[in-house]
């Protein structure tokens, strides 16, 4: 050590540098290994068990000839078993990619054409007549399909308990290599796969730690979806805790309330309209949700959980699956218009010749720091183009406030949103296009006082228009949530030099509500 401390250009080999999600859960394994760490369904794991158990399946993997950059598909709902093969690809260097297992045949077709993937951990619990479907139809190549939740000697748990000593232990991976892959909505008609690596996570694991002073003591309920970043980064901050994760495979007002009853959850995932009927669920008060730390809700809420005060704690501000979750925050002790940004991240307004905007000025957020992703899965092009002039390019409008501080104000392109999904219009109106009876078609949000905004179509007929008949055509190429639910035949639609003018579409046909737009104006919201 001496006749090096001089030699400030000495390298540390990256075995000691690395440090990743196995890291993490190796030392909650070390120092509490007796303490549960995952809650699911019948399902209680220790973290000595848990740590046990992704390595057994990270030996599976690498049986399976699984490598640096190999894509493991889940096709399935919140479990357990998801977040033990985020650390087992930690310990070899793939990729995981949870899919929305709600999507129509037709995107689930596109996702596992493009991820490509080696390993499929899939679900019969409400899927499986779509996999074996899928799978006649050869969707997934020569990929090895495992069942997660089955009995069979192939399934997930017999390949986990056939390993009954932990295998050597492998070189950590690169904290910088890609570890999570979740694909946006489709902004231009095509998703993609935003990669996030080890750092990226954790950089928002430590954030949302300090932010929200997330320790040992939580109790998350997992009711928000796993494919979605806005539930998982608070997955993994929580595991990087060592606080315990209680997994819900899907949201059922009833089962919320069991859940937060008999595990005492502290945290969770919940929109607006799970709220209320939680409230109608519990009506009678046979559940104690009084562990259950929230903001304000519905009426009766406030009766059965514990308030949090929202004057005097952080709040989240802006963000997106790129950056791994969230950029910016509004802070109780530093009162500002807009949100400022978090402990690692630099986020700044640029105009489009790529200089920072004045203070009132609307521009392009973009941001900088170790939460930003590695790029996207196989859109060289794109790629390049997010990343010009050495910022992530968020393709939202914001606005710099005279404080210093950043608002959202809209997406480039607009976007609707229907409780906690994103939904493009241009997504949904290729699919109307493709109908034989349509020839135009413009999609908009309609406010709604439970849901945000309702998905409408106004549509330019080259036939006899069936709204039952193009809603179920719309069912085969994309999820539920996407499809119209209200329709309006036209004669023509609005145009402008740029395209359909959707402003003019949306005062003709009462769209409005948009997230970061004033309702009643249609302005971008100040």
């Amino acid at each position: 050590m001496v006749a090096n401390q001089h030699n400030l250009d000495v390298e540390a080999p990256d075995i000691v540098t690395s440090y990743g999600l196995a890291d993490a859960l190796a030392q909650h394994a070390a120092a509490t290994p007796d303490r549960v760490a995952t809650v699911c369904q019948d399902a209680a794991i220790t973290w000595q068990g848990m740590d046990r158990r992704y390595d057994a399946l990270a030996a599976e993997l690498l049986h399976a000839g699984v490598g640096p950059g190999d894509r493991v598909l889940w096709w399935g709902q919140n479990c357990h078993r998801l977040l033990e093969t985020l650390f087992a690809a930690s310990r070899v260097g793939a990729v995981v990619c949870p899919v929305n297992w709600r999507l129509s045949r037709a995107e689930l077709a596109f996702v596992l054409a493009d991820c490509a993937p080696r390993v499929i951990l899939w679900q019969e619990s409400e899927i499986g007549d779509t996999v074996r479907a899928m799978r006649a139809d050869g969707s997934g190549g020569d990929a090895l399909w495992i069942q997660h939740d089955g009995t069979d000697a192939e399934s997930y748990e017999a390949r986990v308990e056939r390993h009954t000593s932990p295998p050597e232990r492998a070189r950590p991976s690169s904290a910088e290599a890609p570890l999570l892959m979740l694909y946006t909505a489709a902004f231009d008609g095509r998703p993609n796969g935003a990669l996030l690596s080890q750092r990226a996570l954790l950089a928002q694991s430590m954030s949302l730690r300090l932010l929200e002073s997330l320790d040992a003591t939580v109790v998350y309920l997992n009711s928000g979806p796993m494919f979605h970043i806005g539930s998982l980064r608070r997955t993994i901050a929580v595991t990087h805790a060592g606080g315990r994760n209680v997994m819900c495979r899907r949201v059922k007002a009833l089962e919320l309330c069991q859940l937060i009853d008999q595990e005492r959850c502290t945290h969770a995932f919940l929109q607006p309209p799970t709220m209320s009927q939680m409230v109608e669920a519990n009506a009678d008060r046979r559940f104690d949700l009084s562990s259950l730390r929230s903001g304000a809700g519905p009426p009766g809420w406030s009766d059965m959980v514990t308030v949090i005060d929202a004057d005097h704690k952080v709040s989240s501000g802006y963000g997106q699956t790129e950056v791994a979750g969230v950029v910016t925050y509004r802070y109780p002790d530093a009162p500002s218009i807009g949100a400022r940004p978090g402990p690692l991240a630099r986020v700044e307004v640029h105009d489009p010749d790529g200089s920072p905007v004045a203070p009132g000025d609307l521009g392009e957020i973009v941001v900088r720091g170790p939460m930003v992703m590695n790029g996207y899965h196989d859109r060289d092009e794109l790629n390049a183009y997010r990343s010009r002039g050495g910022w992530h390019h968020t393709g939202d409008l914001g606005r710099l406030e005279v404080d210093g501080s950043i608002t959202f104000v809209a997406p480039l392109q607009r976007m609707i949103k229907s409780a906690a999904e994103n939904i493009y219009p241009v997504e949904v109106e290729s699919v109307l296009r493709r109908h034989p009876a349509i020839d135009d078609a413009a999609v908009l949000g309609v406010p709604d006082d439970l849901w945000g905004q309702r998905v409408k179509a106004v549509i330019v007929a080259a036939g006899k228009i069936d709204e039952e008949e193009v809603m179920a055509f719309c069912r085969t190429q994309l999820a539920g949530y996407k499809c119209p639910r209200l329709f309006e035949v036209v004669q023509s639609l609005p145009h402008n030099d740029v395209g359909l003018d959707r402003a003019r579409v949306d005062a003709l046909h009462g769209g409005g509500g948009y997230p970061g737009v004033a309702a009643s104006t249609g302005e971008p919201a100040r």
